[in-house]
């Protein structure tokens, strides 16, 4: 692939460039030189008004495979996020089985062998995820595991959750929790207040989030020198403590998603289903929260926890319904549109928390757009209007509250892996 991308506003928080009118010839998957006025024989791409960063990374998507193919595969997963402008993404481990030892994490790797969207597995802290007996914590570290978790549920013994960090520690992973107080949420399928109150449901209390936050905070502290990432965080109180955290010093950081600085659990009075998830959607004050935890730096990373279902999973009432919605192809456009062209973050600030931040966190290569430097691009139309329709679904699943949403700001394209694509 030979490509010379002309007029750029590159965007790079890692080198701190910011400069428009800029052109970028790429061969053999690199950055051969940046300048102005380039001329090259290779194919031309007019992106003026567009910008160019580094290639973006979620660190939460669930691909199904294996064992549930039927929901999402990790092609049909990785072409979502391609068209979503990810170049990368780290799939959970509650598949079937579970990323529970180094030979489905190869499994995983030969199937995203050749991709443009780079493919890291998670592994379990626990085999089966059942929180009992430890993943085999050196095999996975030998298969070049970077993040362990037993996301869609917690671990729920506190002495177990102790034992992860000190082989996290041992092995330099960053370890991950989905927040739940089990005991407090069985039989529960949204939010515990009005709106749950009002539609006669049973609700999913925050402070089942704010424990288990709290719980292995202090583990954390106890063990020293571990890594703890908290994913998809939802509650104005477990957001203040990881900024307490952080403040102490510890090695403390977290991650939230587009629904959750979007949506209230209002959303559940029109989209029903659609609007069911893990942490649920939660009130106005939690999601001012999760807006001013974006703003201080609070927050690290946005991440979509793209969870695909199929279609006789989520039309049902609500108490069947299963959690989770599809986010790679809306997360771009809803992050623009509601932090970036609001002020509260500025594309740099925006581009850290998709780009270098997740990187960082997973000690993944550091991503430079400079001359030399391997070409792993996201291009965005910042102020381009678009419809989300069904045909802009790349996924297999089509489980979303955002069909018919006006969004300002699309992604253009990807360019990673010496391969490029491109949206129509």
């Amino acid at each position: 692939m030979e490509l010379l991308l002309k007029n750029c506003h590159i965007i790079d928080p890692v080198t701190g460039r910011d400069e428009q009118g800029l052109d970028i010839e790429i061969a053999n998957g690199q950055i051969v030189q940046i300048g102005k006025n380039l001329s090259s024989k290779a194919e031309v791409k007019d992106l003026a008004g567009a910008i160019v960063a580094p290639g973006f990374f979620d660190m939460h998507v669930h691909l199904r495979e294996p064992g549930q193919e039927y929901k999402e595969t990790i092609e049909t997963g990785t072409r979502a996020a391609a068209a979503g402008g990810f170049t990368g993404v780290c799939c959970m481990p509650n598949t079937e089985p579970s990323i529970s030892d180094p030979f489905v994490v190869s499994f995983i790797r030969d199937k995203a062998k050749g991709n443009i969207v780079d493919v890291e597995p998670c592994a379990t802290m626990t085999k089966a995820r059942k929180g009992e007996e430890l993943s085999p914590m050196q095999s996975l570290a030998d298969a070049g595991i970077r993040m362990i978790s037993d996301d869609g549920g917690a671990v729920r013994s506190a002495d177990v959750m102790r034992r992860v960090f000190e082989y996290g520690k041992m092995f330099d992973f960053l370890c991950t929790q989905h927040c739940e107080e089990h005991s407090m949420t069985a039989g529960t399928c949204m939010h515990e207040g009005k709106v749950s109150t009002k539609l006669g449901l049973p609700g999913y209390p925050s402070v089942a989030e704010d424990i288990i936050v709290a719980r292995d905070i202090l583990l954390a502290e106890y063990v020293g020198g571990v890594r703890y990432h908290v994913a998809h965080l939802s509650t104005k109180g477990a957001i203040q403590l990881v900024r307490d955290a952080k403040h102490k010093g510890l090695q403390i950081t977290c991650e939230v998603t587009p629904h959750h600085f979007v949506l209230t659990d209002e959303a559940v009075e029109t989209h029903f289903g659609q609007a069911k998830m893990n942490p649920p959607l939660r009130e106005q004050q939690d999601l001012e929260a999760v807006i001013e935890g974006l703003r201080d730096g609070t927050i690290d990373c946005i991440a979509t926890d793209h969870a695909p279902h199929a279609t006789h999973e989520k039309e049902t009432d609500m108490l069947t319904a299963a959690y989770g919605i599809i986010g790679l192809e809306t997360a771009v456009g809803l992050g623009l549109t509601h932090l970036v062209h609001t002020g509260i973050l500025s594309m740099s600030e925006y581009i850290t928390k998709c780009s270098t931040n997740p990187r960082k966190l997973l000690k993944l290569p550091t991503i430079k757009i400079e001359a030399g430097a391997t070409a792993n691009l996201t291009i965005i139309a910042p102020d381009l209007s678009w419809t989300f329709e069904k045909g802009d679904i790349r996924s297999k699943s089509q489980n979303t509250p955002f069909l018919g949403y006006t969004l300002k700001g699309k992604v253009m394209g990807i360019i990673n892996n010496g391969q490029s694509f491109w949206n129509a």
